[in-house]
């Protein structure tokens, strides 16, 4: 099956297009072993990886903890708030 240029072209603009990012903020109540528990747990991240980012919601009152579709990064954030964590998704840069 051959594809029209235009459908070919749309496809291509898509694939180019910047993954959306799962962000959590810092917040004043969760303790900070518990952010990097939330972490391994639910991404799966090695205990240091989890801790990295730990430490920059800490100390840059934010971090990217994932990319990729944007359905998929509005799970993630949703399951981040059944956490009890502020997180959003925002558009990625390329």
């Amino acid at each position: 099956m051959t594809l029209p240029l235009e459908v070919v072209e749309e496809l291509s603009d898509t694939s180019l297009a910047p993954p959306w990012q799962t962000v959590v903020w810092n917040d004043p109540v969760n303790l900070m072993s518990y952010v990097a528990r939330v972490f391994r747990e639910y991404f799966g991240y090695s205990a240091d990886r989890a801790e990295q980012l730990m430490l920059a919601v800490h100390h840059r009152g934010h971090a990217v903890v994932a990319e990729g579709a944007r359905e998929q990064m509005e799970l993630h954030v949703q399951a981040m708030h059944d956490y009890g964590l502020w997180a959003t998704v925002r558009k990625g840069e390329r």
